[in-house]
Parts: structure tokens; sequence; C-alpha cells
């Protein structure tokens, strides 16, 4: 009887106390009406059991349902602060975490209930006001400048006015708005100080810190536990109160447990790219690239920086092995690489493709994108011979101002194939290099015109001067000497008097090249002016030029210019060289070479005088001697 006793349920005495009166109301009703009473009674209790039975499950139904939507409204609260924490590039189970280590601190100190419920909701909503942050600012993997700081500020003042609007209590939003106040007033929004911060928001600052540090971000690898243990503890006092830190500290081992026990651990979610914060993270990736590529391109003008820059945001969103740039020529018609980097780049870094062959010149032909075919295609007719092969390319043209200027090809060894979400980001980052990359190209190309004298294409005076420079550099870095040689046309201008300008344009084009000829690869030659030229001649002793301005004057003097009718022109060329020494400027080594020049130039007046003879139309003419200020001239006349 005991142990029956024992298993029925307690019951309480409000309960007692009914069932009690029914009983007594029953036994009186039993007694005055007799037994035929219980026709009526078992009826209606029954009745009664199965209306108690129905409310009892619809009752638990509603539980449920409440229960449910409560789980649901905090993964819904908690899934939203997650997505705005992605981002900031942060990883799975920052508020989470946050959220146990703050609610753990204020059970530890004995907060009441309605204080702890405010840690654990603002936990999750700390951060809602960095929607207000520009993405560039967030995704920025350096630091920030005064104005982008100041600009992530106001993230504490959004986030509580946002709570505010939706009706969180009271304790939530002070929490939320004065999570990022210090210890020392030094904080904002407000510049509270020490006890003048609320409590939770001080416990939520320090929780939130920690946290910060063991997760990695987009300026900073994640930092180890001790660490940051030793980075919180040394602020305590200054950025964050004292008491708390200490609790932190104490209970450390405890809280992580519960992160671990909850699957929360740094390892376990952060890495995980499967998970839509990871797709968040990748979306804001690319919108933050995406932005730095048109800043970055915005400022560059030089060809090789834009290209490289290129290649480097190319490689930021979509994987590739080698990634080559090929540029058109003027006449539309072959591309040759102007960039490559990557497997095999030494190679098909002099690789050009005719529009219309390979992939890459289907792409340029076409203009349109080419993926997934053979990469030898691009390689066969030059039959290049790679280091690496490939397995699949992509190809999307680079279109400026409506023109096809070029296109930038992607290979891969170890891609079976390029997906259409590689291939939508390809093109619109090319899309965006597209006019910066043509934009340099007008630029070297002013840059080479201001630099290069446009009758013979040598390089002019101004460019002379740098490359004097660099000589200068290298020579004094290496306590060496390099020979600056000044040439100067003998006749240059009987030949302008005699032919006219525009076959003296083509006799100075034409000596230019058998000058050069004469000259090794590594040496410089440069159109000072007029009808003087002057060659650096690098790692040569004086006697070795003496042979050179020798061969020169030969070569010279050998040359003619033909015309249609018969005629030809001749010059002839005095040099004159200068020994660069230490400390010596450009000025002093023209002058140098110049007098040198002069002095050869008056030797050869003095001692030369040219007969010649002409024919025009095949009948002889009369031979006579010409005798001009210059020497060594022969001018063919009728």
């Amino acid at each position: 009887m005991n142990n029956l006793l024992r298993s029925l349920p307690k019951l309480s005495v409000r309960t007692t106390l009914v069932i009690c009166v029914l009983v007594g109301l029953i036994t009186y009703l039993f007694y005055y009406f007799g037994a035929e009473i219980a026709l009526v009674l078992v009826p209606m209790a029954g009745a009664a059991a199965i209306a108690y039975s129905l409310h009892l499950k619809s009752l638990a139904e509603k539980t449920r349902e409440v229960t449910e939507a409560g789980r649901i409204h905090l993964a819904t609260v908690e899934a939203l602060a997650t997505a705005i924490d992605a981002r900031d590039q942060v990883g799975v189970g920052h508020v989470r975490r946050v959220q146990i280590y703050a609610v753990g601190i204020g059970k530890i100190l004995g907060l009441n209930k309605p204080d702890i419920d405010a840690l654990r909701t603002g936990a999750l909503l700390h951060d809602i006001g960095k929607l207000a942050v520009p993405d560039h600012i967030l995704n920025k993997p350096g630091s920030l400048t005064p104005a982008e700081l100041e600009k992530t500020k106001i993230h504490s003042e959004v986030g509580a006015s946002i709570l505010e609007k939706v009706g969180f209590d009271n304790a939530v939003v002070p929490t939320v708005r004065y999570h990022h106040e210090r210890w020392d007033g030094l904080g904002y929004p407000k510049g509270l100080k020490s006890d003048a911060i609320p409590l939770t928001a001080r416990i939520l600052s320090v929780a939130d810190a920690f946290d910060t540090l063991r997760g990695a971000r987009p300026y900073r690898l994640a930092i180890p536990r001790d660490k940051a243990r030793q980075i919180i503890q040394s602020e305590a006092g200054t950025r964050f109160d004292p008491a708390i830190v200490s609790t932190l500290i104490r209970n450390l081992a405890a809280l992580e447990a519960e992160i671990v026990e909850q699957g929360l651990a740094y390892s376990d979610l952060d890495n995980s790219n499967s998970h839509f914060v990871e797709q968040i993270k990748l979306a804001n990736r690319e919108v933050f690239s995406l932005y730095e590529l048109a800043r970055e391109f915005g400022s560059a003008t030089d060809l090789q920086e834009t290209l490289d820059l290129f290649s480097a945001k190319v490689r930021e969103l979509v994987p590739f092995d080698t990634c080559a740039v090929y540029l058109l020529d003027n006449a539309k018609r072959i591309a040759a690489a102007a960039h490559v980097e990557g497997v095999n780049s030494d190679v098909i870094a002099h690789h050009a493709i005719m529009v219309g062959q390979g992939a890459t010149g289907y792409a340029l032909k076409s203009g349109e994108r080419v993926q997934n075919v053979d990469p030898d295609l691009d390689f066969f007719y030059a039959q290049l011979d790679l280091d690496e092969s490939y397995t699949t390319l992509a190809s999307v043209p680079l279109i400026a101002a409506g023109e096809t200027i070029g296109a930038v090809t992607l290979y891969s060894c170890e891609l079976n194939e390029y997906g259409e979400e590689h291939i939508r980001l390809l093109e619109t980052i090319a899309r965006i290099a597209a006019d910066a990359i043509d934009k340099s190209l007008e630029h070297d190309e002013a840059r080479t015109n201001a630099m290069t004298d446009p009758m013979t294409g040598l390089p002019n005076a101004r460019s002379l001067q740098a490359q004097f420079d660099k000589e200068v550099a290298r020579a004094d870095r290496n306590d060496a000497s390099f020979q600056l040689v000044m040439l100067d046309l003998d006749g240059f201008k009987s030949v302008n008097d005699t032919f006219g300008h525009k076959a003296g344009d083509e006799l100075l084009r034409e000596v230019s090249k058998v000058i050069g000829g004469q000259l090794r690869d590594y040496d410089f030659l440069a159109r000072y002016g007029g009808d003087e030229f002057v060659a650096l001649v690098p790692e040569t002793k004086p006697e070795d030029v003496a042979d050179l301005c020798m061969r020169i004057e030969k070569a010279v003097a050998a040359f003619e210019l033909p015309f249609s009718d018969g005629q030809t022109a001749r010059v002839g060329v005095s040099p004159g060289s200068a020994t660069y020494q230490r400390g010596r400027s450009f000025d002093q080594m023209i002058a140098g070479a110049d007098k040198a020049m002069y002095v050869r130039k008056t030797f050869r007046k003095r001692t030369m005088q040219m007969p010649f003879e002409s024919s025009v139309n095949g009948a002889s003419g009369s031979s006579f001697i010409v005798e001009l200020d210059e020497s060594h001239v022969l001018a063919a006349v009728n």
C-alpha cells in the first residue's frame, strides 16, 4: 500500500481540496438520490474527462508551438547576427561564443534575470549596426585611416537605435550602445568612464574583445589562446573593467569547455567552406576586391604596374596556374604576351598569337569568352615546349571603348573545367581592367613619344640624359667607367640643299641605322639634335672606342642613299669621345666629346677633298671636285 501511494503523482494543496470537495459532493448525491444518480454522473464525468484530455492536448500543442516559435526566433536572430558578422569577414560561431562568455560572466557575478537576458540578446546583436558601415571599410585588409575608423564607430549607436525601434527591453539597448566604451573614458560613443558604463556593456566588451582576438580577421591571423589572454589582461584598468577581466580569466577553462560542448570551438566551424557564412564572406571579398581594383586602377598609369595589379586581383578570385595577358598590335592582327605570371612563364612570355588562331585567338576575333577547350590550341602553331601541361583554360577579351585591345587567358594544370562563377568573376575584373590597360597603353605611348625622336625612332636628348644618369650610377657603384661618343655628320647641309629636306630626313634615318649597326645590343644611341648623334658605350676602354669610331666612319662613308633618277647622296661622320670619371656631369662629358669631335673634323677637312662622278639616265656627267666646309661629302648633281 505504501508503495502504491508513493507511485501516485504528488498533488498540489489546491488540487487536493478540489478533489475532496468533489468526493464529498458525489457522496452527498448518492446519499440523497440513491444509486440512480450514477446514470447521470457517469456520462457527465466521462464527457468532462474527454474534454479535459482534449484541452491538455491542445495546451501541449500550443506550448510546443510557442516553444518552437521561440526557438526559431532565437535561431533567426543568431543567423542574422552571424550574417552581419560575415560582412566583416568574421567566421561562424562568433556571436554564440560571445554569448557564452558574457552570460557565463554575468551569472558568476550574480546578475539578475533581466540583465542576464540583456547579455544573452545583446551578445547576439551587438554588431547589428555594422549594416551602416561600408563594405570596403569592413573588408579592408590593412589598417584603417582616421576617417575610416570614425565611420566604423557609428555602428554601436546605429545598432542601439535599431533595437529601440524593434522594441527590445531597456536593458538590451544600453548594453549594445555602450559596449565600446572604455574603463579609462577614452571609448565611444559617449566617452563614459568606469562605473558610469552599464555593467552589462562592460561584460559584453570583454567577452567580445576576447573572442575577436581568437578569430581571424582580414587584417591579421587568429591569435593563440595564451596570447589573447595576455592582451586582455594587459588592458585591464585601461580599456576593460579589471574585475570583469579577472572573472573571465579565472573561469576561462569552464567557459571554453561549454563552447566545445556546444560544437562552437574555434577550429570546428570557422573553416567550413559550405556554410552560408563563407558564401557571404566570399561575396563581400568580391565586392571589396572590385572596389580596390577600380580605385587602384584609377591611379595606375604604368602598363606593367597595371598588368601586375590585374593578375594579382584575378588570383584573389579565380584560380589559375598561369595568367597571360595578350595585347594586340596596332594592325590588330597579332597579340603578344605583355604579362605572364605562373608556370611556363619564361616560355609564354615570348609567345604571340595571331587573331583567329587557337582559343585566345578566337576570343580576340569574336570578342567573346572561350572556356574549357584544349589549352594546346594556343601553342600548336608556335610549337612551344611547355615545362608543365595544362588541363583547361578560360580566355576573356579585353574591350575598351568598344574595341578589343587584347585578352586575358587563364591556364590551369589541375582544374577539369572553369565554372560559370569563375567566368563571371573573370569577365567582371576584365571589364574594369580593360579601360585601365588602354589608358596605360596610351600613357606609355605618350611617354615613349616624349622620349623618342619622331624622325629616326631613336631616343631623344631627354632620354639620353636619363640613360646617362643610369650609367653614372652603375659606374659609381661598380667603380667602373664608360665612354660618351659624339657623332656629327659631315656634308649633311649640302644634301638638304641639293636634294631637299625630305631626302635629308630619309638620309638621317638610314644613317642612324648604319651607326646603330656598329654598336652592341647594350650600347645606347640617341639623336642629340640636328645632324648630331650621341652613343653611350659602357664597359669599353678608350683604345677600344677608337676602333669603334673608325668602324663607324668607314660604315657611314660606304653608305649611299639612292634615288629613283639614279642619283645618290652620301655623307661622312666625325666622331669624338670622352671617358667618364667620377663626378663628371653630363654637360662636361658632352663638351669633352664635342671638343674631340671638332678636332677630328678639322683634321679631316684639311686633308680630304672628294672627287665624284654622276650619271643621269645612263649618260655620263662631268667630273669635278666639290669643296665644302664639311669634308667627306659626295653628292651627285647634273
